[in-house]
């Protein structure tokens, strides 16, 4: 994956007339596009649960996450992104797919309040790492900016 693919990204979700969850959506069908990208969801926080909102990819149970619980769950409980190379490594990991191998976790802030995140799942082991990090920051960016 290239740098253009993420300006690509960024470049169409930037001019993108869409809000709200229609933006959330239109986000995960570019992540979708990008190699290694086999599931992208955002969660909402609501109180004290990550709620699923926008997705692309295969149907999950977890469509309701505590805080504190999972990869998802740990990144607000440490108010911190989390990027897992392997996620068979993890105790605490919630499976949504046996094919799962790394995911990336980017939270989404309006100042100091979360609003949500980025959940992205690959099947490969190492598939994240600080350039996509530094990159669905920026895409978080946007979808704070037009949240509702």
């Amino acid at each position: 994956m290239t740098t253009q693919d993420f300006e690509d990204v960024l470049s169409r979700l930037r001019h993108s007339l869409e809000r709200g969850f229609a933006l959330r959506q239109e986000a995960m069908h570019a992540l979708n596009e990008l190699d290694g990208y086999d599931w992208s969801g955002i969660y909402r926080l609501e109180g004290d649960t990550l709620v699923l909102d926008a997705f692309v990819g295969a149907e999950t149970d977890h469509t309701r996450i505590p805080v504190g619980r999972g990869v998802c769950g740990t990144a607000v409980a440490e108010n911190r992104n989390q990027v897992v190379e392997d996620v068979r490594e993890l105790t605490n990991y919630l499976a949504c797919s046996t094919q799962t191998r790394s995911e990336i976790v980017v939270l989404i802030r309006r100042g100091d309040t979360i609003l949500g995140q980025i959940d992205v799942d690959g099947h490969r082991v190492a598939t994240f790492d600080e350039r996509h990090e530094r990159f669905l920051e920026a895409v978080a960016s946007v979808l704070a900016d037009r949240w509702d």
